[in-house]
C-alpha cells in the first residue's frame, strides 16, 4: 500500500538524508527532550508511589484498621465477639491507652502507654516481627512488663531487664495530699516500626496491668480491628456502624485514614506537586519541539515552496509538519515510557550498583528510618503521563504546519 504524499514526505523529514544530517538531528533532539521527560516523571511517581506504600505499610504495622470505641460500662466482650464474627474481619482485639510520664535516673519523657491483650493483638498488629529484643510472650508472663521502642530505650539508655517508672495523671490521696501515683515497670521487649510516632513515644504494657494502673477494673477504652483487605476499611467502618448501631459521623469508629488522615494528606499533596512540576519538564520537551520545528520550516522553506508549486495543497503541506512533529513526538513517549518503566522497576538495583561503585549510601540509615529507594509501578500513573505527553507532542507541531501552510511560494523560490 502506497502511503498519502503528506505522510511520506514528513516521516523523511525525522530522520537525515545523505549529506544533510539537519533533519536527523532535529528530529533526535526533540525525541530525546521528550523522552526523557517522560522517563523522569515516571520514575519520580513511582518512587513516590514506594515510598507511601512503605509509609503506609509500617503505620499498618502497629495500627488497626479499625478502632471502635468501647460501649459504656461493662459490655465489651459481647462487642468483641461480635466484631470478631464479621465478614473481613480476621481478628480484633481490645485497648487501653492513656498519655503518663516514663521517668529513669532523673530522664522524663512523655508517652502514650497502651494497655494490650499480646495473645490477641498478635492477630491484629505486627508487633512480633519487629521485635529487636525480648519476646511478647514475657509481657503477659511478667508482671507489670513494658515493651518500648527502640528510639526511646536508647534516649533513655536502657535495654532488655531495666526498670521504667509510669507516672500516671491521676493522684493518690493520702495524708499528706494529694500525690502523683507511680508504678515501676520492667522491660520485658523492644520494638522497631522506623517510624518517630511509635519509636520514641510509644509503650505497651499488659492489659490487666493497664486496668490495675489506670483504676479501671475490666474496662477497655476501644477494640482494634484487622481486615483481609486493608482497602476495604472504609466500606467495612459504615458496614460495623450499622451493625452496631452506631454513626460514623460521631467519630467512635475510625479507620487507619481517618487516624493517619494528615500524614496521607500531606504525601498526596507532595505527589501532585511532583507530578505538576515535573511535567513542566515535558511541557518544555514540547516547546522545544516547537523551536525545533520553526527551525526546520526556515530550513525547508524552498522545498515547501517546491511542493506547492507542484499542487500540493497547503493543507497537505500542513499534514507534512504535523505528521513529522507528531510521529516524533510518538516515538519519543514509547521510549520514554519503556524506560521510565524499566527505570523504575529497577532503581533499587541501580542505586545499590551506584552506592557499591561510589562507596556511599544515599539514604544512611543512621538518618533515614526509609534507608532503601521503594518503587511501585502503577498504571494510572503511566496512563495519565503517556494520555499528557500524548496531547503535548500532538499539539506541539501546530504552529510550525501552520507558519509551513502559509509560506509564500514565490519568497521560498527567489533562491533557488
Amino acid at each position: 500500500m502506497i502511503a498519502p504524499v503528506d505522510w511520506f514526505i514528513g516521516i523523511r523529514y525525522i530522520y537525515a538524508r545523505r549529506g544533510n544530517h539537519f533533519s536527523g538531528f532535529i528530529s533526535l533532539t526533540a525525541i530525546v527532550a521528550t523522552a526523557l521527560g517522560v522517563t523522569v516523571l515516571l520514575t519520580i511517581l513511582s518512587i513516590m508511589n514506594g515510598f507511601e506504600g512503605e509509609v503506609r505499610d509500617r503505620i499498618l504495622g502497629l495500627a488497626a484498621h479499625l478502632e471502635i470505641d468501647a460501649p459504656p460500662g461493662h459490655g465489651w466482650q459481647a462487642m468483641l465477639k461480635e466484631v470478631g464474627a464479621q465478614p473481613g474481619v480476621v481478628a480484633a482485639a481490645p485497648y487501653v491507652t492513656r498519655d503518663v510520664l516514663i521517668a529513669d535516673r532523673g530522664a522524663v519523657r512523655a508517652v502514650e502507654v497502651r494497655g494490650i491483650d499480646a495473645a490477641r493483638e498478635i492477630g491484629v498488629t505486627q508487633l512480633e516481627a519487629h521485635l529487636k529484643a525480648g519476646s511478647l510472650a514475657q509481657l503477659d508472663q511478667t508482671p507489670f512488663g513494658v515493651v518500648i521502642g527502640r528510639e526511646l530505650a536508647a534516649s533513655l539508655g536502657v535495654d532488655v531487664g531495666a526498670h521504667l517508672t509510669l507516672i500516671t495523671p491521676q493522684p493518690s490521696v493520702t495524708p499528706a495530699g494529694l500525690v502523683p501515683r507511680l508504678k515501676r515497670f520492667v522491660i520485658t521487649g523492644i520494638f522497631e516500626f522506623g517510624l518517630q510516632e511509635y519509636d520514641a513515644s510509644l509503650v505497651l504494657i499488659n492489659l490487666k496491668d493497664a486496668q490495675r494502673l489506670f483504676r479501671s477494673p475490666d474496662a477497655i477504652d476501644g477494640v482494634r480491628v484487622k481486615l483481609k483487605d486493608g482497602g476495604t476499611a472504609t466500606a467495612m467502618k459504615h458496614s460495623l456502624a450499622a451493625t452496631l448501631g452506631r454513626s460514623v459521623d460521631d467519630g467512635s469508629i475510625r479507620d487507619w485514614t481517618d487516624t493517619h488522615s494528615n500524614l496521607f494528606r500531606a504525601l498526596h499533596i507532595e505527589k501532585t506537586v511532583m507530578f505538576v512540576i515535573l511535567a513542566l519538564a515535558i511541557g518544555i520537551a514540547a516547546f522545544n519541539v516547537v523551536s525545533i520545528l520553526v527551525v526546520a520550516v526556515t530550513d525547508k522553506r524552498s522545498d515547501i515552496a517546491m511542493l506547492g508549486s507542484l499542487g500540493l495543497e497547503k493543507r497537505d503541506i500542513m499534514w507534512v509538519f504535523l505528521v513529522q512533529g507528531g510521529v516524533t513526538g510518538a516515538i519519543g513517549v514509547v521510549l520514554g515510557v519503556v524506560c521510565g518503566g524499566l527505570l523504575a522497576a529497577n532503581i533499587d538495583v541501580i542505586v545499590a550498583a551506584v552506592e557499591r561503585l561510589f562507596g556511599f549510601k544515599v539514604l544512611s540509615p543512621d538518618v533515614y528510618y526509609i534507608s532503601n529507594i521503594p518503587s511501585e509501578l502503577r498504571s494510572g500513573d503511566f496512563i495519565l503521563t503517556t494520555v499528557l505527553a500524548a496531547l503535548l507532542s500532538l499539539a506541539a507541531p501546530l504552529y510550525p504546519a501552520w507558519l509551513a501552510a502559509t509560506t509564500n511560494l514565490s519568497e521560498g523560490l527567489r533562491h533557488d
